[in-house]
């Protein structure tokens, strides 16, 4: 079993995968060619996507059953013990809050007893 899913990819790429593969939503494509078909056809993809981005999935002889790997995406295949895993940057800025100024309500309660 073969997945490829195309994101902002030209319109001529989805009409040239539809020759191998079925195309059950818009830019998902499903079928079982073999591995050289499915590299060929990954190569083609990774050539002709434009400023668009691509995820091929497939089956493997592994421990998770299955491989992937992907073209022009922020998110990227990262092998962790034999395990691949997704590789996520992190785009969120952290920042620290600033102490706030003067007593804690703690130390004012300490300091000059509850009231």
């Amino acid at each position: 079993m073969t997945v490829i899913v195309l994101t902002q990819c030209p319109v001529g790429l989805r009409g040239f995968l539809t020759r191998w593969l079925m195309e059950i939503s818009p830019g998902v494509f499903v079928g079982g060619p073999s591995a050289r078909v499915r590299a060929t056809l990954w190569e083609e993809v990774k050539q002709y996507a434009g400023i668009g981005r691509a995820l091929l999935a497939y089956n493997a002889d592994n421990e998770q059953g299955f491989a992937f790997e992907t073209h022009d995406h922020k998110w990227h295949p990262v092998d962790r013990e034999g395990i691949t895993l997704i590789h996520r940057p992190n785009d969120r800025v952290t920042r620290q809050p600033s102490p706030s100024s003067g007593w804690s309500k703690a130390a004012k309660r300490r300091r000059f007893g509850s009231r």
